[in-house]
């Protein structure tokens, strides 16, 4: 394992994976006793907030993360840019600028931490839509490949925004209520999104089913580390979801989320199309291949989010997803990386992802959850379909039982968690799908 810490990792993360790292070093694999002798991980990560911290370095760790949080802290540091911290900017624009703007802020934010979402509406409704206005008013190609590649910079960013936005039903005070909730459906289009689709498939959909059998988005009936099932996977989403999502309500009795969910997907191609035929060129680069863009992306990192699996317990959210300790993904994309923790509680605040994590160490060490630092969901993704399972092996946080274990073993270990499920596997793994679950051993 490469214990080299990246030094543009956020200070949460860089608090999380020292305090890791520590555990390594002292060989502390959490609370003795087989996982078969211990409550469930679930049942452990439920109460993990009521649970004191036996080990001195964690209750600093913990302490330090709360202080960060908390708006009554002296180390008390909203979230102003994604891109630099408060020690990155000069004291003296600190002094004169930053801080009286997040002061200000915070009036319009629903939490005072969240000083950046209301710093990426202002940089999307004047430089994104601004662009985009433009291009339709005087086009050069210039332009439009600049605008396309930039609007593919922030799409990330404002993907986990629009994230954040749909589970917690807005990001904005109640007295900013009005552009709370007019923004996503000025920006979405923007951004490759199509109107609401993202809050049906991702909240009602995807969260319902946490990549199981019926979820439209699952990996387990693919081969995770083969470029063809990839494939597949990519292109079914692409041509398909527009009927795929609409005939999944409707097979689960939601027949009003089957029309609000068809109706807003076809609207969006509507539009598309209409400003297509507008004004093709820039309609290409503004919306066009934004939406491609975007959608690919989807695909790439719920593809590294869900790859890898645990072949005997599957339906474990600690078994289905991983947790992943690194830049892109937590700098840029709100703590996206603490996806274990997320499937946990779609609504904990995207800053507390940290502090629940170090908290609920022992629910993740007894449920066996997989833990990376150095890499992003999409490198993820190119690693498994290379099947280089030493990179990511290199790349693990070992925690629990995995401290110890020898790279090679690593390696054997992960590519375990790609292999395909059969519809036998399904029905004997999964609750619900007509075999009984088999007794955990």
């Amino acid at each position: 394992m490469a214990t080299n810490i990246h030094p543009y990792l956020t200070q949460p993360d860089l608090v999380v994976l020292e305090n890791l790292f520590r555990d390594v070093k002292g060989g502390i694999r959490g609370q003795p006793g087989l996982p078969a002798e211990k409550p469930p991980p679930e049942v452990i990560e439920r109460h993990a907030d009521d649970q004191p911290l036996d080990q001195d370095h964690d209750k600093e760790a913990v302490d330090l993360l709360k202080g960060l949080n908390d708006p009554e802290s002296p180390a008390f540091q909203p979230t102003v840019f994604a891109t630099w911290d408060d020690a990155d900017i000069p004291e003296f624009l600190n002094y004169y600028l930053i801080r009286p703007y997040a002061r200000a802020a915070k009036g319009v934010v629903r939490h005072p931490t969240d000083v950046v979402f209301l710093t990426h509406i202002m940089l999307y409704m004047t430089v994104n839509l601004g662009s985009a206005i433009f291009l339709f008013y005087h086009f050069t190609y210039l332009h439009g490949v600049v605008h396309a590649v930039y609007t593919l910079w922030c799409a990330g960013s404002f993907t986990l925004m629009l994230h954040n936005h749909i589970h917690n039903n807005g990001v904005l005070a109640k007295n900013w209520k009005w552009l709370d909730f007019s923004f996503p459906y000025i920006l979405e289009p923007l951004m490759g999104h199509t109107w609401d689709s993202y809050y049906y498939h991702h909240v009602k959909h995807h969260h319902v089913e946490g990549n199981g059998p019926d979820d439209l988005s699952s990996t387990i009936r693919y081969q995770r580390d083969d470029l063809l099932n990839f494939l597949h996977y990519v292109g079914r989403f692409l041509l398909l979801v527009w009927a795929d999502l609409p005939l999944y309500f409707l097979r689960k009795n939601k027949p009003n989320l089957a029309i609000r969910t068809f109706i807003s997907e076809i609207g969006s191609y509507v539009f598309l199309y209409s400003m297509w035929r507008l004004n093709a060129k820039p309609a290409t680069f503004v919306f066009l291949i934004p939406f491609v863009q975007l959608r690919l992306g989807l695909m790439i990192g719920n593809w590294g989010q869900h790859a890898l699996v645990d072949e005997i317990e599957p339906d474990s959210d600690f078994r289905s997803s991983i947790t992943l300790v690194d830049v892109p993904s937590n700098r840029f994309c709100f703590n996206d990386g603490y996806h274990t923790a997320h499937h946990l509680n779609p609504r904990r605040h995207w800053r507390e992802q940290p502090v629940h994590f170090l908290q609920s160490k022992e629910a993740y060490r007894t449920g066996r959850a997989l833990v990376f630092h150095n890499i992003d969901y999409l490198m993820m993704t190119v690693k498994l379909l290379q099947k280089d399972y030493m990179y990511l092996a290199s790349c693990l946080v070992p925690i629990g039982d995995q401290i110890g274990m020898s790279q090679v073993e690593i390696a054997d270990m992960l590519s375990t968690k790609t292999r395909k499920f059969t519809e036998r596997d399904i029905q004997k793994k999964f609750k619900g799908q007509g075999i009984p679950h088999e007794v955990k051993k």
